[in-house]
């Protein structure tokens, strides 16, 4: 995929001209269909306009579903997550999503009045990209996933975004990406001095509708 080349995306709108946007990213072998749903659950209908963006991720094959190509936004070596990264996959894909903010700034929404959202795989991906982004976000929202390459995070992450809302949310019965895994990514977090919110739910690797109100809430409070 080339660096200029935009995602295929879905987009939804909660009333016309939209001043905000937020771009929500889906997980492994999922795409953007996957969160769309969401959008009248959050029931922002009386906020400003928000343009609700949903990529879809590149195919590729992925070595722990044993080489099975599907929508990825980075190759998964081991159920590990941390012993070995695909950093060139991150590091691609980071810039096809900084793409997808600049395209935003373009049509005329600031990227202090954009929030990066991510399940899982895009929990990571938001990560990457949002502490890295040379501009103010209006905020983060990471569902049930983990802080990517986080020994580099210290050296590459941008000021502008030091502090910027960050919202982490978690199952505590998730098999996939384990609790521990995600508490150990929300440390590594605090002790780089952000501040991130941080909820966990009785669920496995999945949401649920007590978490759809906290997300909403917190769009809320970043997009007014």
């Amino acid at each position: 995929m080339s660096t200029t080349e935009l995602l295929e995306c879905i987009e939804l709108e909660t009333g016309p001209n939209p001043t905000r946007a937020v771009i929500w990213l889906h997980g492994l072998g999922a795409d953007g269909n996957d969160f769309a749903p969401l959008v009248p659950e959050l029931k922002l209908n009386d906020m400003p306009a928000i343009r609700f963006i949903f990529p879809h991720a590149p195919v590729r094959p992925v070595t722990i579903n044993n080489g099975m190509a599907m929508r990825a936004w980075y190759d998964i070596f081991t159920p590990d997550l941390a012993r070995r990264e695909d950093e060139a996959g991150l590091r691609q894909s980071q810039q096809a999503v900084e793409a997808l903010i600049a395209r935003e700034n373009q049509r005329g929404i600031p990227a202090n009045q954009i929030v990066l959202a991510g399940f899982s795989q895009g929990c990571a991906m938001t990560l990457q990209t949002g502490l890295r982004h040379a501009q103010k976000l209006a905020g983060l929202i990471g569902l049930s996933g983990y802080l990517p390459l986080a020994d580099k995070v210290a050296q590459e992450r941008h000021p502008a975004n030091q502090d910027t809302p960050i919202f982490l949310a978690h199952g505590v019965m998730d098999p996939v990406v384990v609790l521990a895994r995600a508490e150990a990514s929300r440390q590594a977090l605090q002790d780089m001095g952000y501040a991130p919110i941080w909820n966990t739910y009785n669920m496995p690797h999945s949401v649920c509708l007590e978490e759809i109100d906290a997300v909403a809430a917190f769009l809320r409070k970043t997009l007014t």
